[in-house]
């Protein structure tokens, strides 16, 4: 496996000041020589001006957050980082890795949950290349490996969990998204380390039921509301109606026979856990009667 290393390269400004010193220099050189009758110094002074135009070609710009890969004849020889202006061998080749934080947003993929229900994910991931060698020379497209990966890693993971959570501590997609974005994260990051990608973070940007479910899964959601208010409601309204009963027979307000007590109960849960406004009924006979 090629490991990344450090090029050798030379001060581009250096380079040009003497590049630009021998391209001077080669065409009086040459027109002298020719007024002498020199051939061999002709010869020379026309080698200089060749050898002056081809290592011109060795001039490079390296900018901030980008690094130049060097390939000589189908050979690594090491990677520019150093941002600057720079002279390397001018025959090689010297391909472009930018080293800026990038963010991929993945397609909507339809995929079943835990349960067998069919749901609609889609993730964001941000992403930067840490190794350009592996980047470059151990995927075929990087860029396109981090987006194929990338769904096959939110498919994988939509599966393994519920959309909503049906057990008390069970880990759901809807409700615990620290701990599926932490587990996104990591199962990405073992997809493309191959790829010299470092994952900074990974998340949920969208989630849902898919469409033919989706109408029967609100309704669904909207009954469990509903039953976890009314559990509220009949909670406080048996302490309500303990408290009044307990505070009636401290202060001897009135003296309650068991079927009283019963028929008051059952009056005040009925104004405390309905829907709608009671109406009293006022009662001018005995309850006996």
């Amino acid at each position: 496996m090629i490991r990344e290393k450090s090029a050798t390269s030379l001060s581009g400004g250096f380079m040009l000041l003497l590049l630009f010193a021998l391209f001077v220099l080669a065409p009086t050189w040459l027109v002298r020589a020719a007024m002498r009758g020199d051939g061999l110094q002709v010869t020379e002074a026309v080698l200089l001006w060749l050898v002056t135009m081809v290592c011109a070609l060795g001039l490079t710009v390296v900018n901030p957050n980008e690094a130049r890969v060097l390939l000589l004849f189908g050979s690594y020889t090491g990677t520019l980082r150093q941002p600057g202006f720079w002279w390397v061998h001018p025959f090689s080749r010297r391909p472009k890795v930018s080293l800026r934080v990038r963010n991929f947003e993945s397609a909507r993929l339809k995929v079943n949950d835990n349960t067998g229900n069919p749901i609609e994910i889609a993730a964001v991931v941000v992403w930067r290349v840490v190794d350009t060698v592996e980047a470059l020379f151990e995927v075929d497209d990087y860029k396109n490996f981090v987006r194929v990966q990338t769904e096959a890693a939110v498919r994988n993971l939509a599966s393994g969990y519920p959309y909503d959570a049906h057990t008390e501590g069970e880990i759901a997609l809807r409700s615990h998204t620290a701990e599926i974005a932490a587990r996104m994260k990591t199962e990405i990051q073992e997809r493309l380390t191959k790829a010299g990608v470092d994952v900074l973070e990974a998340r949920i940007s969208h989630l849902a039921y898919a469409p033919e479910i989706a109408g029967a899964m609100l309704r669904r959601q909207q009954a469990t509301a509903i039953v976890a208010a009314r559990q509220k409601f009949v909670e406080g309204a048996v302490g309500m109606v303990e408290m009044a009963l307990e505070q009636l027979s401290k202060k001897n307000v009135v003296t309650l026979d068991d079927e009283r007590k019963a028929a008051m109960v059952s009056n005040m849960l009925v104004v405390l856990c309905s829907d709608q406004h009671t109406q009293p009924v006022v009662n001018t006979g005995s309850l006996y009667h």
